[in-house]
């Protein structure tokens, strides 16, 4: 399942690892260079759901870790990316009702590592995040997961609210947590569940929270008005987890 390096350098380097099929998250390519060996990893790029940033040489110095990285750096995922079938399936090998994690907008790998540590001791058969705005498998983040990142299966799609239209007609209620919802505790979260949180910033994205069944408020006693994303995550994992239990 790992990959051997997160960051590769170089043009040969950056071509060979899209040839030879590896999931490139991310390629950041000095503006304004248009030359043949450029062209064709930007033509590599635009066949898979690579993320490519135009940035100046300035960035790159600043990124490179090897300082030869001519014009050219790719972030790989550190782990493979399951499909949502993957995590489906884990669900029906355990004779379990799917619970499922969606993750909207989380940037930070520490949040991400976090989330898919909890997901794991909660029983969750996956995570979803999307392609888009948005952290992948990194190598900080396999670290923050402490080895959870073994077990629970993350799968990465182009467009969450219609992935969770899909998840619908397999019979998954989806929550998503907002404080404009409905106390937590009032809610019944039983049975084949997608959990979706948002970022701290912007929350859940507007068409992905059209697409949930229910709004889940997590009760805030306490001067600020909200929580880290991760820990907001747990929270609700283990109100579904209490309500799985009873």
């Amino acid at each position: 399942m790992r990959y051997e390096e997160f960051t590769i350098e170089g043009r040969n380097a950056v071509l060979e690892a899209f040839r030879a099929g590896k999931t490139v998250d991310r390629l950041f390519l000095l503006d304004g260079c248009q030359d043949g060996p450029i062209k064709s990893i930007l033509r590599e790029a635009k066949k898979g759901d690579t993320l490519i940033n135009f940035v100046k040489k300035e960035r790159l110095d600043q990124i490179s870790e090897t300082g030869k990285h001519q014009g050219v750096i790719a972030y790989t995922a550190a782990y493979e990316y399951a499909t949502v079938d993957d995590i489906l399936q884990a669900a029906k090998e355990k004779g379990e009702p799917p619970f499922i994690i969606v993750l909207d907008n989380i940037e930070d790998p520490h949040n991400l590592g976090a989330m898919i540590r909890t997901a794991n001791q909660a029983g969750a058969h996956g995570i979803i995040i999307p392609k888009r705005r948005a952290v992948g498998l990194t190598a900080t983040v396999a670290k923050v997961s402490a080895g959870a990142i073994n077990y629970t299966p993350v799968a990465k799609v182009t467009n969450l609210a219609t992935t969770i239209e899909d998840l619908k007609k397999e019979g998954l209620w989806f929550v998503c947590a907002d404080m404009d919802g409905e106390v937590m505790y009032n809610l019944d979260l039983k049975g084949p569940i997608g959990l979706v949180i948002g970022s701290e910033g912007e929350g859940v994205g507007r068409l992905v929270k059209e697409k949930c069944d229910f709004v889940a408020k997590i009760p805030m006693l306490g001067n600020i008005d909200s929580l880290n994303a991760s820990v907001a995550m747990g929270v609700l994992s283990y109100e579904i987890v209490r309500q799985r239990m009873k």
